[in-house]
């Protein structure tokens, strides 16, 4: 029987878009821990920077923090060139950049008779400067980095990539329209790009998470004036079966698997990670 474990991730070279984000320096660590090389990516250059500084202290691996702008190719190209340099041809990666902005949400869940004299908190009254930014940062910012990034597996005929779904792809959520837009999206192209490079021996897969905090919906979900629970964080609870929100590292066993060559057969899936949310009826 062949042994199970992560060795074949050792010494190979991954790169991971919004590193130095809650959910990446997580997924950052996790990949440190079996021997990665990891090349943290993050609009932050100082955060990038101090998060591949950690990964170096605390686990011995070789990794090293880049300024990259997953909206820019010419910027993604520039870090291409370092980390081929210092870490060698990308065998990984992990398109984590995303977010939410409140430019994007909604102040109201429903359009109803109380606020037609002023849609100003409804679909309508969103700027649309802002659903683009939300839109492209989730979506383009997918798009590009593989464009730029994986050129080096498919000219290996090895790779893996991993996108950063969430779990209102599948449901979208009340007030979030762009960002549960671009991540449907990302569900739809992690498919299309999971058959294109099917014959080149680079797979691609896509987790959604469920319910994490983090800097981008801390604001929907926890009241800033007394760290309570807001109404939309009380409803996600009940509707969690194991009525928790996620934690960061819940996320890094499903990442090592969908990487390694124990799913060396699986390719084109998106793997819900959400205590139950998708299970679950209500009633």
């Amino acid at each position: 029987m062949p042994k199970i474990s992560f060795d074949d991730l050792k010494d190979k070279v991954c790169v991971i878009t919004g590193g130095a984000g809650i959910i990446g320096k997580a997924l950052c660590e996790g990949l440190a821990a079996v021997g990665v090389k990891i090349a943290v990516l993050d609009i932050d250059l100082k955060l990038a920077t101090q998060t591949a500084q950690t990964l170096e202290d605390q686990f011995k691996s070789s990794a090293i923090g880049l300024e990259a702008n997953v909206l820019s190719v010419e910027s993604l190209q520039n870090a291409k060139k370092i980390i081929n340099k210092n870490l060698g041809k990308i065998n990984f990666l992990i398109n984590c950049a995303g977010g939410n902005s409140p430019k994007a949400t909604t102040k109201v869940e429903f359009i109803e008779e109380s606020n037609l004299k002023d849609l100003s908190s409804t679909f309508f009254g969103l700027e649309l400067d802002g659903f683009k930014q939300v839109f492209d940062l989730n979506f383009l910012g997918t798009v590009l980095p593989t464009m730029v990034f994986a050129t080096d597996m498919i000219e290996s005929k090895y790779g893996s990539i991993l996108n950063i779904s969430s779990m209102n792809s599948f449901r979208p959520l009340t007030k979030i329209p762009a960002y549960s837009a671009a991540k449907a999206s990302i569900n739809n192209l992690t498919q299309w790009l999971a058959v294109h490079f099917a014959k080149m021996n680079v797979r691609v897969n896509a987790i959604a998470p469920g319910f994490f905090l983090t800097n981008q919906n801390r604001f929907l979900l926890i009241d800033e004036r007394n760290g309570a629970l807001t109404p939309r964080g009380e409803k996600i609870i009940s509707a969690t079966p194991m009525a928790m929100f996620g934690e960061p590292e819940d996320l890094q066993g499903v990442t090592l698997f969908l990487l390694s060559e124990l799913s060396k057969f699986i390719t084109g899936v998106v793997i819900p990670v959400d205590g139950g949310f998708s299970a679950y009826s209500g009633v």
